[in-house]
């Protein structure tokens, strides 16, 4: 049998990654989600990490941090979810374990829902900065779940230069 170093899969996922973040704007929230679902089905990816959920809501744990980007897992428990948001950046994600659900909105006050996808280990999604992709993600399982996130800005700024919250 063949053992691996733990934390090969992460290693080399994020050196992945690192390369799809220096693709021309426009290409690179796809090309960072392609690269994040090349991985994230791997069961070993997160093995030997201690990424405990917070009872109150999802919570995001530093993966890496690159230049100009930032690298998370979000651990989610059952019921939880994100604000209705937008992007101040680029963004791509990929689900590792469990299963979310990514509700898309169009504007309105409140948002309107106009759509909802499923997504399981290895479904990866993106989007560019901008209104034009309003959405929400939601643990709607009754087992806990584990989505890896990539941001266009350093995980110092997530707090202020990722979301933009809309309802």
């Amino acid at each position: 049998m063949n053992v691996l170093r733990q934390g090969l899969a992460l290693e080399t996922m994020l050196g992945f990654v690192a390369v799809a973040a220096r693709a021309p704007i426009e290409e690179r929230p796809a090309r960072v989600a392609e690269a994040l679902g090349r991985f994230v089905g791997d069961p070993t990816l997160l093995a030997g990490r201690d990424l405990p959920c917070c009872p109150q809501n999802y919570v995001r744990h530093l993966l890496a941090t690159g230049d100009g980007y930032g690298v998370a897992a979000l651990a989610w428990r059952p019921g939880q979810m994100s604000p209705v948001h937008a992007h101040r950046t680029w963004c791509a994600f990929a689900v590792q374990q469990g299963t979310l659900t990514e509700h898309f909105f169009e504007m309105g006050e409140p948002p309107v829902l106009k759509a909802a996808v499923v997504r399981r280990p290895g479904d990866a999604s993106h989007g560019a900065a901008g209104l034009e992709a309003i959405h929400r993600l939601a643990n709607c399982s009754a087992l806990p779940a584990l989505s890896i996130h990539v941001y266009g800005v350093p995980y110092e700024r997530f707090g202020e230069q990722v979301n933009l919250i809309l309802g």
